[in-house]
């Protein structure tokens, strides 16, 4: 446990804790925010956005994605982890501590946003609950930043033919226009 996070804890330590369970959450081992980094990874992709990187560890604050070109670095946050005003919260079981990580998780963040605008880079934020919710205005935002929007609010270098899944709509008219598109270009041939 971080050395800052044991002084907001009365002697240092968690009390009445049993020996098991102290065990089995000793062995837990975070793997980061995977499960939303990989859904904003293949909404970019399916976009056809290209040029970036993942996890550049040159950056303050390791973005998730990093745009060279455009120096846009893009963080995907917990809501859990980072303090979600919408939708996180702070546990009622050992609440000292876990407000004091999720602060500190939300200072760092901060520190390394004011550190990469420094550099000259744009940070930008999305939250777990903006990609679940809707991803494509996620995937619009970025390509803002990116001034890859053309009047029409579409990526003009995504064919017209897909841009049709990028412009909000209701699944039935996605999944039509889909249906179509692929009855236009026919089947994808095997390798």
């Amino acid at each position: 446990m971080e050395r800052r996070l044991r002084a907001k804890l009365p002697g240092g330590r968690f009390k009445n804790v049993p020996a098991v369970r102290s065990r089995v959450m000793s062995a837990v081992r975070g793997c980061g925010n995977r499960t939303t980094e990989i859904k904003l990874r293949f909404e970019l992709v399916r976009a056809g956005i290209c040029g970036w990187t993942m996890h550049d560890r040159d950056l303050p604050g390791r973005p998730d994605f990093f745009f060279v070109k455009e120096r846009i670095a893009i963080f995907v946050d917990g809501c859990f982890w980072h303090g979600c005003r919408k939708c996180g919260h702070i546990p009622r079981t050992r609440s000292l501590f876990w407000g004091a990580k999720i602060r500190g998780n939300r200072q760092r963040d901060r520190d390394a946003e004011a550190a990469l605008r420094a550099r000259g880079i744009i940070p930008l934020r999305f939250w777990e609950h903006q990609l679940i919710s809707g991803p494509t205005t996620c995937i619009q935002a970025i390509l803002e930043k990116l001034g890859r929007v053309s009047s029409d609010g579409a990526d003009p270098r995504v064919p017209q033919t897909s841009r049709s899944m990028y412009a909000p709509q209701s699944w039935p008219a996605r999944l039509r226009s889909w249906h179509s598109m692929h009855r236009q270009n026919g089947p994808i041939p095997r390798q």
